[in-house]
């Protein structure tokens, strides 16, 4: 058995549709934002490269302003296609990272997250799906993904474990700092 890790050097994180209204009405919102928040700090403390996708942003509102003050310098991509390989711009934007694996959070989970989990597999990118910031609007919807993606070889995470797994050694130089998000 392989097991593919992902790292500071070799990961980047996609945020899938964390907007408006609707990210209020997930299973567990604040819950699912605030781990959202700590992951996207700690991504960004480590230095990985970020994919911030929006789903017709005029339509379903902006990303929420929790998330939008952790990805300041940053813009989003917006999409009409549910996943985000179906947008050229998308698919070009996590290509040209330069990083294989991929961390991916949003919304909702048995549409947007599922068919971005099922392109990047099918594209043969090893996907980590942080599961406590993903969720659908019903926990039932949430579990179905989790596990329809799970049978695709998506490998399934946490936030406090991929940030750990991303600094492989307490001797990490960002250790303190992550760390200090997860207290």
């Amino acid at each position: 058995m392989v097991i593919e890790h992902p790292t500071a050097d070799n990961a980047v994180l996609v945020i899938v549709d964390v907007q408006g209204k609707l990210a209020r009405l997930m299973h567990q919102s604040e819950a699912m934002i605030g781990q959202q928040r700590i992951l996207i700090e700690g991504c960004r403390l480590l230095g990985l490269p970020v994919v911030w996708a929006e789903q017709l942003p005029e339509k379903l509102g902006p990303t929420v302003p929790e998330l939008v003050e952790k990805l300041d310098g940053l813009e989003p991509l917006a999409k009409s296609s549910f996943g985000c390989c179906g947008d050229a711009g998308l698919a070009d934007a996590i290509r040209s990272s330069g990083r294989r694996h991929i961390l991916l959070c949003g919304i909702e989970a048995h549409v947007c997250v599922w068919q971005t989990a099922a392109g990047l597999r099918r594209d043969g990118h090893p996907v980590h799906l942080i599961c406590d910031a993903v969720s659908a609007r019903s926990e039932f919807n949430r579990d179905v993904a989790f596990r329809r993606m799970e049978a695709i070889g998506v490998a399934l995470s946490n936030v406090e474990m991929v940030l750990f797994e991303l600094m492989h050694t307490a001797a990490h130089p960002r250790f303190r700092d992550v760390s200090r998000l997860l207290r």
